[in-house]
């Protein structure tokens, strides 16, 4: 009994005392997301709502951007909210914004691997829109919206980050920015 006792040290030091060369997942930072507060956007524009604190409201200064297009930029997370505004003349054009907004999200199936859209309405400020959450680890534009009052006003929107996308890193602030997009639904008001 003492002698195979006596064997069995060894070996047990030899088993315990291997390497361990198994690969750890990547690892990402911690990102400190700052406490919710939000100031009001009315200008000369056709529609008005709360943004974030932590934003700010940029005009669309390129040479293709029309009339009324602005980015709410976060410059903390590089992130931006690109809006789109179009003017409504009848119901033919606005079944047409409706789908080119859907064309903008159907981009992203090739590296998207689930679209789920969800209704949003606030009859009382006559805004009836829709919220496309885009799933998928290299999805560019992880929440796209368009919300309309159904007769003279589009507008739509589309969250970017001008990193390289890698949507499940990036989950704690597209969640937070969600809410804020939310947020918009709740306090947009047409001029």
């Amino acid at each position: 009994m003492r002698i195979i006792f006596l064997l069995t040290i060894p070996l047990f030091f030899v088993v315990s005392c291997q390497q361990n060369n198994t690969p750890r997942p990547r690892a990402y930072f911690r990102i400190a997301l700052p406490e919710k507060a939000y100031q009001t956007f009315d200008s000369a524009y056709p529609y008005r709502f709360e943004h974030p604190a932590y934003s700010s409201f940029a005009p669309d200064t390129r040479e293709t951007a029309e009339p009324y297009w602005a980015d709410i930029v976060f410059p903390a997370f590089l992130g931006r909210v690109h809006l789109s505004y179009k003017e409504v003349e009848d119901r033919e054009q606005l079944r047409g914004y409706f789908d080119d907004a859907r064309t903008f999200v159907h981009r992203h199936i090739p590296k998207a691997t689930a679209i789920h859209e969800e209704i949003i309405t606030h009859g009382e400020n006559q805004v009836y829109g829709v919220l496309f959450h885009i799933r998928g680890k290299e999805a560019a534009s992880p929440l796209q919206f368009y919300a309309t009052d159904s007769v003279s006003h589009f507008l739509r929107g589309a969250l970017y980050f001008d990193v390289t996308p890698n949507n499940d890193s990036l989950a704690p602030v597209i969640g937070f920015f969600e809410e804020d997009i939310r947020h918009l639904f709740a306090t947009l008001q047409w001029e």
